[in-house]
């Protein structure tokens, strides 16, 4: 009977150490996985980086008038108003430079053997600088306009966003004179600013 007995309990004896190591192991594995998930898993802490901390100037937090400043100059009727700036002054400068280089400048096509005096000179660059000033503003403003809302609906930043600005405005001052010069500023336009977006980036 003891026999009997013992040689039950033999099996038993057998099985318990295999049962501790496997238990172990998963303990050792589980923990490990804790650890992992601290580490680069989901539960891993988000730092704050201080800028003092690193070595850096502090950041000052931002009032609501800076804010309200930002997001004013981000905004697209800025960034028009800006470009037409921009346009009226380089087209005024463009303007009075060409008709500083121009023989022409000044004289009367009903009397062109007359000279032309200084007064009439400078009254004929004015215009003409003038003239150059408001189609660089239009321009520079429908450009810029158009490219701003291209790129809000886009939600991207990058060429193709001048492209379609310069094919919208080159076919908006092109249609005044027909639709094939339409068709003709479109393409220009965005060529001439596919060339500029490359060279700049």
């Amino acid at each position: 009977m003891a026999a009997t007995v013992g040689s039950g309990n033999a099996p038993v004896s057998d099985t318990q150490p295999s049962t501790s190591a496997d238990r172990s192991y998963e303990g050792s594995t589980f923990q490990y996985s804790m650890v992992l998930e601290h580490l680069i898993g989901e539960k891993r802490p988000i730092k704050d980086l201080n800028p003092t901390v690193m070595g850096g100037l502090p950041n000052p937090m931002k009032t609501d008038d800076q804010k309200m400043i930002e997001q004013g100059m981000e905004s697209c009727a800025f960034k028009a108003v800006l470009a037409c700036v921009g346009g009226f002054v380089l087209g005024g400068a463009f303007g009075v430079f060409t008709a500083g280089i121009d023989t022409n400048v000044g004289f009367d096509p009903k009397d062109p053997m007359r000279t032309p005096t200084a007064r009439e000179v400078l009254k004929d660059m004015g215009q003409r600088g003038m003239s150059y000033a408001k189609n660089f503003a239009v321009i520079g403003a429908m450009f810029s306009c158009t490219e701003c809302i291209i790129e809000s609906h886009r939600g991207k930043s990058d060429w193709k966003n001048a492209v379609y600005s310069g094919c919208v405005t080159g076919g908006a001052i092109g249609f005044r004179a027909g639709a094939k010069a339409g068709v003709l500023g479109c393409g220009g336009f965005a060529a001439f600013s596919a060339a500029i977006e490359y060279y700049l980036r």
